[in-house]
């Protein structure tokens, strides 16, 4: 008894090296395990309030350099003149959204759009938010479009980090047509990641009519996609990002089936609907 008390105490013995190792390996889950993603109008926990802390230097430092995106964005033919925002979140209290902020401000300088052709939308922005961002020469959005926002014929840039699905899918539902789809360029969720971790979209999370414009055999046949380079020190703010553009070339080529879809996704029975709706309220404190 009094050997067993020792190893426990001291921290000799085979069974306190069995603990150590124990403890060893629960640190190293919890620095692998992936970062939670702060979705747009997200129900519940999990949303921009709840994403990572900063830590004691992060103020320091800067988000990843806005040239990543140079060249995936020199593809398109044509470049973007203007930019959607969708579900940036509080970025008054949370480091991640105001990393995302920041990043946002440094991608408009380098595509050279003018902040005031840069509108913003997140049903959760305080008074005092608001109004940073007007400060800051960017627009709001006059009311929730839930991401039904057409192009009009000019190249548009959707900063959609971390978004619910159903906003990238009433995106390309919005324009879903060669000639509008070539005009979007859209950084957020990786499509190709969405597949491989759901398998069939429309099956198992959309609750959509039968021709899902981001069924993954139509949408990843028509995109080109390229990862945002990660930082260790941003997991939590870019997991999981990628550039995405659809080249006209690559949408001619699909069959002529595939633009018929042209029923609006109404959601109906769908649980756990990652987007506030039109007309639903979020809690905002300034």
């Amino acid at each position: 008894e009094g050997g067993a008390q020792g190893a426990r105490g001291g921290g000799g013995g085979a069974g306190a090296r069995r603990r150590r190792r124990r403890r060893r390996m629960r640190r190293r889950k919890r620095k692998a395990a992936p970062a939670p993603k702060r979705c747009y109008g997200v129900r519940g926990a999990g949303g921009a309030g709840t994403a990572g802390t900063a830590s004691p230097g992060a103020a320091a430092l800067t988000p990843p350099p806005a040239g990543a995106v140079r060249a995936p964005l020199s593809g398109p033919a044509e470049p973007p003149a203007s930019c959607v925002c969708y579900g940036l979140g509080r970025f008054g209290r949370c480091p991640a959204a105001r990393y995302q902020l920041a990043f946002l401000l440094l991608l408009l300088d380098e595509l050279r759009v003018p902040p005031a052709r840069c509108a913003l939308f997140d049903p959760a922005f305080s008074a005092r938010e608001a109004a940073a961002l007007r400060a800051l020469g960017l627009c709001l959005l006059p009311e929730n479009e839930e991401g039904k926002h057409g192009v009009e014929g000019s190249a548009t840039l959707f900063y959609m980090v971390h978004c619910g699905k159903a906003l990238y899918n009433n995106l390309l539902w919005s324009n879903w047509s060669p000639a509008a789809l070539s005009k979007l360029v859209i950084i957020g969720n990786s499509f190709r990641g969405i597949e491989e971790r759901s398998g069939h979209i429309l099956d198992r999370l959309w609750c959509l009519q039968p021709c899902s414009p981001l069924l993954p055999p139509t949408v990843l046949k028509g995109v080109e996609e390229v990862a945002l380079p990660s930082h260790p020190r941003y997991l939590d703010t870019f997991n999981d990002t990628s550039v995405h553009w659809f080249p006209l070339d690559k949408l001619q080529e699909l069959s002529p089936e595939v633009w018929d879809c042209v029923e609006e996704p109404m959601y109906q029975d769908c649980e756990d609907l990652e987007i506030i709706r039109k007309g639903e309220g979020a809690t905002a404190k300034s």
